[in-house]
Order: structure tokens, then C-alpha cells, then sequence
């Protein structure tokens, strides 16, 4: 059992990272290039990646739940008690992710919609694509927070177990 879980573990980890770095170096990038904004046209590649966003968002969410969960069934299966320094970084991505997805990105698809709306007033549109950018700033700097910090809980599931800690150590008598 203790196996299943290392596994489940492992690659709850592994998705979790890749997932965060391929949004963003690779897709989240995509929709502001050159061909892209020729294709859609510049509002609406922003529209398309606020959808992508919102996914983003909810994988973050979901990785952090079945991170915290495999916390819980490891220390009721094995007893060992909570590795702190753990829990409060799996707490606080969690965190990072309800507030992305719940706050942030609702904010950013509001000021997103003021910048190109047609019937709003070029100070309207000034304002909006200013808060815009500092939200946008925000998010990207605890996207990193969040890259960094899963790759130190994708570090702790990949270490090995100290196995001489569960097991009873036997004496050879001659």
C-alpha cells in the first residue's frame, strides 16, 4: 500500500510540474505570438488565454487537494507525523491557486473586457490595461512562487524513504 501511494504520489508531482511549466514557457507564450495575434487579433487571443488560464487554475487546484490528501493517507497509513515545512507549502500553493483562479482571474477578465470594449472612454481603457498589467505582473510572480515551490514537493516525493526508521534493526550473536 505504502508503494501505491509513493506512486500516486510521484506522479500527482510530476503532472503538477510539467503541467505549470509547459503553461508557462510553452502555451501560455503561444497566444501572444506574432501568428496568433495575426489569427485572432489581439482581444481575442487574450480571451482565448483567459480560458486556458482558468483551466490552469483548476489543475493547480485539484494537483494541491490530491497533494494534501496523499499527506493525510500517508501519515493514517504509516503514523508518521506530518513533515511541516510540507504541509505549509502544499497549504499555501493551494492558497495561491484559490486565489488565482477565484480572484485574480475573475479581476483580470473584468479589466480585460474594460481595455477592448468599443463603448468605453480612453481613460477607462488606460486605467483598465494599467490595473490589468499589475495584476498580470502579480499572477506571473506567483506562478514562479508556485513552479518553485512544486519542484521542492516534487523533490521531497522523489527522495527515498528512510526505511531503516520503520524497520527493526536485528543483532547477529554468535
Amino acid at each position: 500500500m505504502l508503494g501505491f501511494l509513493r506512486i500516486i504520489a510521484i506522479v500527482n508531482a510530476a503532472a503538477w510540474f510539467g503541467s505549470i511549466v509547459f503553461f508557462t514557457f510553452a502555451a501560455g507564450p503561444a497566444f501572444f505570438t506574432d501568428e496568433m495575434i495575426g489569427l485572432l487579433g489581439k482581444p481575442h487571443a487574450g480571451a482565448a488565454a483567459q480560458l486556458v488560464v482558468h483551466r490552469y487554475f483548476i489543475m493547480q487546484q485539484w494537483c494541491a487537494a490530491i497533494a494534501i490528501a496523499h499527506l493525510i493517507a500517508e501519515w493514517l497509513y504509516t503514523g508518521r507525523p506530518f513533515h511541516r515545512l510540507i504541509l505549509i507549502l502544499l497549504m499555501g500553493l493551494f492558497v495561491i491557486g484559490i486565489l488565482g483562479g477565484y480572484v485574480l482571474q475573475p479581476r483580470m477578465h473584468e479589466l480585460h473586457l474594460r481595455k477592448y470594449a468599443v463603448q468605453t472612454s480612453p481613460e477607462v481603457k488606460q486605467s483598465a490595461s494599467r490595473s490589468f498589467a499589475i495584476l498580470h505582473g502579480t499572477a506571473q510572480m506567483l506562478n514562479l512562487l508556485v513552479i518553485g515551490g512544486v519542484l521542492v514537493y516534487l523533490w521531497h516525493v522523489t527522495k527515498p524513504v528512510n526505511a531503516a526508521r520503520f524497520t527493526s534493526v536485528n543483532r547477529f550473536t554468535v
